[in-house]
């Protein structure tokens, strides 16, 4: 029997003919069907591969079109949509600060505490903004392994590649995880657009109890039968503790990530980590 099958010669049922009575007619001869090799019954066997895939894959030759580029389009877009996810959490918290900014300072009949709910609101967007910005940083890292190892190197011979950037980049790919812990992602967010937001509303609300409130404080900052100093002491400690979740120093996780200390530092950009 040649060793490829003949397509004539093979039932409806996808039995070919010379299979009869249990035998089954293999490329060294007929053998009992009971009979498999460790090739057909353990797929883990290490010589269970093909040694063409991948083949020519990362060659120094390759062309735009190559699979490699497709792979980097790919993880670019995927980055690309995750980033504007991370906006379009900004927007709605900018845009339900400004409608509670407009609405508690709209008439000196409306409680202040409106402002402070403001607070908890942003907060929540917070929290899934930082959630969604891990898995936006899952595949940032990816690109930034592509370009610092692969279109580096193509521009710049003469730039350094990270070794086991392969292995690492292979692993990623076969159990994808989670680069940075939840409070570094809360930090990242902090800094960038969410402590001024936490500063604006608390700073509204102190100038609401203070300037516009019925009574001096701290009668003014009353809400119920919370007592105005029980008030202020909560903010107080709420804005004390994202400040410090925001600026303690950390060893941050997300490499390659433009911060404020690496702008004023022209040489952290040539040296910093993938």
């Amino acid at each position: 029997m040649s060793g490829d099958t003949d397509p004539n010669n093979i039932d409806p049922m996808g039995v070919e003919s010379g299979a009869v009575d249990g035998k089954a007619e293999t490329p060294s001869g007929t053998a009992d069907g009971g009979a498999a090799s460790a090739h057909d019954t353990d797929p883990k066997s290490p010589t269970d591969f093909d040694p063409a895939v991948g083949r020519g894959l990362l060659d120094v030759d390759m062309g735009p079109s190559s699979a490699l580029a497709h792979l980097y389009r790919g993880e670019v877009h995927r980055m690309k949509l995750w980033r504007e996810r991370l906006d379009r959490t900004t927007n709605w918290a900018v845009v339900l600060m400004a409608a509670i900014l407009t609405w508690a300072f709209g008439s000196a009949n409306n409680p202040h505490y409106v402002l402070l709910i403001g607070n908890a609101a942003v907060a929540l967007f917070l929290t899934i903004e930082a959630r969604r910005y891990r898995a936006y940083e899952t595949w940032r890292s990816r690109v930034r392994i592509l370009q610092r190892n692969v279109w580096a190197p193509g521009l710049d011979p003469s730039s350094p590649i990270n070794d086991g950037w392969r292995e690492r980049l292979a692993a990623d790919y076969r159990r994808p995880t989670l680069k940075i812990p939840a409070e570094e992602a809360i930090s990242h967010r902090l800094r960038r657009v969410y402590l001024p937001l936490f500063g604006i509303l608390s700073g509204a609300w102190l100038l609401r109890v203070l300037a516009f409130g019925d009574a001096a404080w701290p009668a003014s900052a009353d809400i119920g039968q919370i007592p105005g100093e029980a008030v202020t002491a909560i903010v107080v400690v709420f804005l004390a503790a994202t400040t410090v979740v925001a600026c303690r120093p950390r060893s941050w996780h997300a490499r390659g990530e433009l911060r404020e200390e690496d702008l004023r530092d022209e040489s952290a950009t040539h040296h910093a980590d993938d």
